[in-house]
């Protein structure tokens, strides 16, 4: 055990040891680092290390780093901190919620937002004392894998430095089954459209990152196509399945990477935008717009539709407080109910 400390910490290229920290700090890190090259040279299936930061600083390092994670993201340890931070899609929390703690959360950050919210992410994890967390990492030839993060939070006033402790696990089966599962689940049979209930998901994860200031804004939409009895009474329950399906295609087409549709019902469907009121009302705009433009066909007979819209944004309900995924969903509904009453084909935001 001398002898692998020894020749460690002759290679060592970390910031502390050589840094002028208290001899209580620099105790504690060596005996850390020597029970955990240690567990790196018996090639288990865990990727140990400790990463290091100053204070309030966005800056981060690694103190050691296991070999394996240098393997999977083919750098050197100088590089480590960029590499993994450039690769990284999301970051997911899991948590247990509501009465009798009978519901999981997962809370999904994405890289853009962790880049913005460095610093809250850090005290979040300096008041919990730990860390628990999956990454979704994404590697050269659009390979993916999950990296579980599991880690202690060690503080050290006087040097104003924050330890994390702790090791990586491949989790990529067991994520890649979550998301296979999921999928089982996740599309309307007619539209291919994400379902009803995955609204519901979106809508919970959304809220958690507007509360958490992750985001500034989210808007909700409910939409109806008008009349569409009539085009059942009149061309058949097939033209009106035909008709859904060719809305889905249209309305997938003309939104943006970031949007979101789906399929609430019958023949409401629900779509989902990051960003302000105005970000909403363009997004419900273009999607009213290219149904009314779009020559829906059945049988060589024209098929005339147009969509009426319910719109909210969170921020006009958050004075009430915390939002739930049942005021949000009222609210669209009952502007959608206005949007009916007041001609059809339009969009209504209050």
């Amino acid at each position: 055990m001398d002898k692998l400390k020894s020749d460690y910490l002759t290679h060592y290229s970390g910031k502390i040891l050589n840094g002028g920290y208290s001899a209580k700090l620099c105790r504690r890190l060596t005996e850390c680092l020597t029970h955990l090259v240690a567990l790196d040279q018996m090639c288990l299936p865990i990727i140990p290390y400790i990463a290091a930061w100053h204070g309030d600083e966005k800056i981060i390092w690694y103190e050691h780093v296991g070999k394996r994670l240098l393997a999977i993201l083919d750098c050197q340890p100088s590089e480590v901190v960029e590499v993994f931070r450039k690769s990284i899609v999301d970051r997911r929390a899991y948590r247990y919620v509501g009465h009798e703690e009978a519901t999981i959360e997962e809370e999904i950050v994405t890289r853009d937002e962790l880049r913005g919210d460095q610093c809250g992410l850090r005290e979040e994890v300096k008041e919990e004392g730990a860390v628990e967390c999956i990454y979704q990492i994404a590697l050269a030839e659009k390979k993916t894998i999950w990296l579980k993060d599991q880690a202690t939070i060690e503080i050290f006033g006087d040097d104003e430095i924050c330890l994390s402790l702790g090791y990586l696990t491949d989790v990529t089966k067991e994520m890649e089954q979550k998301n296979l599962m999921e999928k089982f689940g996740y599309f309307d049979d007619l539209t291919k459209l994400p379902k009803r209930s995955i609204m519901q998901r979106i809508i919970e994860v959304n809220i958690g990152n507007f509360h958490r200031g992750h985001i500034n804004d989210f808007v909700f939409l409910l939409l109806d196509i008008d009349h569409f009895k009539e085009v059942n009474d009149t061309y058949g329950h097939l033209a009106g399945d035909q008709v859904l399906v060719n809305l889905a295609e249209v309305m997938s087409g003309t939104k943006r990477q970031e949007d979101e549709i789906g399929r609430y019902g019958g023949e409401e469907f629900y779509a989902f935008t990051v960003g302000s009121l105005e970000n909403g009302l363009q997004f419900a705009e273009r999607l009213r717009l290219a149904v009314a433009s779009t020559d829906f066909v059945y049988n060589q007979q024209r098929i005339p539709l147009t969509v009426s819209i319910g719109l909210v944004v969170a921020s006009q309900l958050a004075t009430t407080g915390k939002i739930t995924v049942e005021e949000l969903v009222g609210v669209a509904d009952r502007r959608l109910y206005v949007a009916k009453q007041g001609g059809r084909n339009r969009v209504v935001s209050e």
